[in-house]
Formats: C-alpha cells, structure tokens, sequence
C-alpha cells in the first residue's frame, strides 16, 4: 500500500449549488442480491434493463466507452467527464437517492458525457455490447468486512466473466481500495478467475487519473493508507 496526494481535479463545479442529501452508507442487503435469487420484489428495488437507452443517456447518442461500477456520490465519474470530454461516462449505483443527485448536478451543469444508472450489477450487464468498453473503474468498494456479509459484494467470478465480456481488446480495470480484505478478496477472485492479472501501479501500468474519488478524497485528508492496482487480460 501506499500514499498519495490528492490528485488535482479538473472539476469546475460549484456543489454549493447542489446540497447533497443525507444518506446512509449501508442499506438492504437485498440490493446486492439479483432480483432472481429474490422470492418477493421490494419496491425499492433498482428496475432491471432490457436495453441500453444511449440516446437518452448522452448528449451524443452513443453508447458509453468507460463503466465506473459503483459510482457513489459521483465525484470522480464528474470529474471524469469533465476531464475526458471525448468519452461517455456510465456511472452504476445502487442508492437511487445519490443517482437523482447526480443526474441534478449532470443536468445543472450540462454535462454531456456522463449518465448515473440506478441499477444493482449484481443482475449482469447484458445491456452492454460485447467488445465496446474501453476500462472500467472499481474504486473504494463498498468492503462489507464482516465474513457473513462477503456473499454481498459484487466483485466475483461472475462480475469477472461481464467484465471480459464487455471490454475491448486492450481494456482494462482500475482498482482502489482502502481495506486489506478486500484488495486481498480482489487478487484471489482475479487468480481464481484466470482471464486476467493484476498488475500494481508503476510506470509500465500507470494510474491515469489526477482527479480523486470522494472516498480517496478523505483518505487522502486523514493520512489514511490505500492500494491502486490494474488488471489486463491474459
């Protein structure tokens, strides 16, 4: 593990504009749980998708080239669009509270390149096109550190098979963590998978982000250790 200073961000907005709500790190686990495994629906649950809606989704109409899973309170998938105007952003979250959010500050501030999707990938990604993204980020997990709570991770074999499926030749995904456990959960599903490997950030696989995450934000802040580490295909 290592530290790093905080990256400087390409973000101009004012969120003075945008007071972010109140919300809860953890909900239900039932979000984590495919809708299938599930004998009743909860109402609150994140509707499933048939099709990818681009022209909804981005000024441009095309489909999304960069997958943040997990998005959060959007600071980095922000930062991101704004930093790469060239790409389409889909940022995935569970808490549709943040999602409304997010899409309030896309809105406010035209943001053509970046969507947030209210879906649990728990349910797969087969509303992606086979080959089409170019890397996929999966920043600051939520760890569940608690060992009858690991089956509500997302990252798995299953997440793995979308994951290869997805990516372009070449693609890649970018991983950080502040939670030993979970780098180390990480690194094992990764070896166990066999499709890809983990490389550790270095001059031959480098970070290519110098905008931060809210939770690397506040590590950052509180002198607090993190891991960064990319996966390639075999």
């Amino acid at each position: 593990m290592f530290m790093k200073n905080s990256p400087k961000s390409h973000a101009v907005i004012d969120f003075r504009r945008y007071p972010i709500p109140r919300v809860r790190h953890h909900v239900s686990p039932q979000l984590y749980m495919p809708l299938q495994q599930q004998l009743i629906r909860p109402a609150w649950y994140p509707p499933l998708i048939d099709a990818a809606t681009w022209a909804e989704w981005f000024g441009n109409g095309a489909p999304a080239t960069v997958i943040d899973l997990g998005c959060g309170r959007g600071g980095f998938l922000l930062a991101h669009a704004l930093a790469f105007p060239q790409v389409n952003v889909l940022g995935i979250e569970v808490r549709n509270v943040l999602i409304e959010w997010i899409q309030g500050v896309i809105a406010g501030e035209a943001i053509p390149n970046a969507h947030a999707l209210w879906y649990s990938a728990v349910n797969g990604l087969p509303w992606i096109d086979s080959g089409s993204i170019d890397y996929v980020t999966y920043l600051f997990a939520d760890p569940w550190p608690k060992k009858r709570h690991h089956k509500r991770r997302l990252f798995s074999t299953e997440l793995l098979d979308e994951l290869d499926r997805i990516l372009a030749p070449g693609g890649r995904i970018y991983f950080a963590t502040d939670v030993p456990e979970v780098e180390e959960h990480q690194r094992s599903t990764i070896a166990a998978h066999g499709r890809f490997v983990v490389h550790d950030v270095s001059e031959q696989y480098p970070w290519p982000f110098d905008f931060a995450t809210d939770q690397q934000s506040f590590c950052d802040r509180k002198e607090i250790p993190y891991s960064m580490y990319v996966a390639t295909r075999r």
